[in-house]
Order: structure tokens, then sequence, then C-alpha cells
């Protein structure tokens, strides 16, 4: 059982937050100006009410400007504390219309001892979710753990990334380009212009990285990545062992594979998942 088997399942539960109507409902009746302000203080909710530039560093794909459009002005709207209680009703609601049972006691014993064992020195994200209160309600539960989990691996993607020394818009480009991803969705989708696009694609190039699609030192680069990223979110899972671990993926599949199916939103989303198609039925 490998720790991008376990990625695909936890991330997609996790992802009901940022793609579901209720979710987006939720931070509608906030007062929220648009989707991306509900994501970015949903997300960022769990570190306090922090400035655009942390928002920037910790997320790292997104364009500086659109994070600032949403922040500081979202904690205006209302407090850190009051968006992290937000983006549990609106999982709590999407589950709910999603799910055949909310029975995942089970599955969310296991995520919250991996959670626990979830590496957090020096990732930011993953350390200020794991310190949240758990819920009682067993699939909300399973939601916080995934989240943790979810958080530490991306804390440790981005590590990955500057060691690499990919700056977020060169990572975009690779990771398109390797992913068959349109570049105009993944501009839109964080903020890139045109321009800031064939600066970086320009850059790739000038480092034999990138050709008008990955050379093989571009292929070799993001392999090598995603192996780091890989081996630095492996400690959760032996916790479990490989009983346990493979237990949770026998748990999530269905889960995943369903609401691959129901969550419309999650149809095309720039993590380049697709449960319905990359896990088994």
């Amino acid at each position: 059982m490998t720790p991008r088997d376990l990625w695909l399942r936890f991330e997609t539960y996790h992802d009901v937050t940022y793609f579901s109507p209720e979710s987006r409902a939720v931070t509608d009746a906030l007062g929220c100006k648009g989707g991306w302000m509900g994501y970015f203080a949903q997300r960022a909710a769990p570190l306090g009410a922090v400035p655009p530039e942390i928002v920037t560093a910790a997320f790292f794909s997104f364009h500086p400007r659109m994070v600032a459009r949403a922040l500081p002005d979202a904690w205006g709207v209302a407090e850190p504390a009051r968006f992290v209680e937000a983006r549990l009703e609106g999982v709590d609601r999407a589950l709910r219309r999603m799910l055949e049972s909310l029975d995942v006691a089970e599955a969310a014993d296991l995520a919250g001892q991996a959670a626990e064992a979830a590496p957090i020195a020096g990732r930011v994200l993953a350390a200020a979710n794991r310190a949240l209160p758990v819920p009682d309600e067993p699939h909300l539960a399973l939601w916080q753990a995934c989240t943790t989990l979810r958080e530490s691996r991306g804390d440790g993607h981005i590590a990955a990334l500057v060691a690499a020394d990919l700056n977020p818009c060169e990572t975009l480009v690779l990771f398109s380009a390797d992913k068959g991803l349109d570049p105009a969705y993944m501009r839109v989708a964080r903020g890139w212009s045109e321009e800031e696009w064939r600066e970086a694609e320009a850059s790739l190039t000038g480092r034999g990285l990138f050709d008008g699609g990955l050379t093989s030192a571009g292929r070799a680069l993001r392999e090598d990545v995603e192996r780091r990223t890989d081996e630095a979110a492996a400690r959760p899972w032996d916790v479990l062992g490989e009983p346990g671990a493979a237990r949770f993926v026998d748990l999530m599949t269905p889960i995943a594979r369903r609401l691959g199916h129901l969550n419309e939103a999650m149809r095309t989303n720039p993590m380049a998942i697709d449960p319905v198609a990359q896990l088994p039925g």
C-alpha cells in the first residue's frame, strides 16, 4: 500500500469542503464575495487572522494578487473561528446528501490514528489543523483527520518543490504538462497571467525542463518531486501498519468513488484527480 494510494482516498473526502454547492452556500450566507473568498478563508482559518502574504506562502501555487482579493477582507466578514465552524457545516450538509451511510466510525478511527502521527515540524498548515478539536460525529471526525493528513502531505510537497528550485508558476507549468491539464484553466484557477505563464515556460526551457512539453529532464524532476512527497508522507501510515492502511483503503474506496460520481463540482479540478477513473470499482 503506497502513500499515493492512501492520498487519493483522503484527498477526495477532504475536497468536499471546496467542491460542493453546500460549502459554497455556507460561506455565501456568511457574506463572502464569491467562492474564492470562502475558499481562502476556510482553508486559512486554522492559522488565525493571518495576512495574505502568509497565506500566499503557505498555499504556494496561488498568485499573490488572487489571495489579496480575498484576504484580509474575509476576516471582516467573520472571525477565523467562525470559518472553522462554517467549513464543518458545509461538509456535514454535503456528506449527508452524497453518502448512503454516515457509519464511518472505523475509517474515522484509522484516519485519526494516522493524523496524530502526521509530521507537523516545519508543516504549518498540518500543525494548525491538528490543533483543532476533533468533532464528535464520525463523518466529521473523518473529514478533520483527512484534512490534517492532506495538509501534512501538502506541506511536504511544497518542501520538495522548494528544494527543486521551482517557483509556483513554474511548478504549475510542469504539473499541467505532466497531467495534460489545460494551461488556460490552470492560469485562471491559480491567478497567473498569460505573460507570467510564458515567463515561467521560458525559465523552464532555459533549464532544459520544458520544450512545449516535459523534456526527459523535466519528467525526471517531476518524478523526483513526487517520490520525495510520497516518502515524506509515509510516516502516518507506519503507525497503522500494512493491515491498518489496507483496511483504510478498503473502507474509503467506495466512499471516494461515490463522492466522485455525485460531486459534480469536482469533475474538473486543479489536482488532476478523478476517483471514478482512478479507483477500482
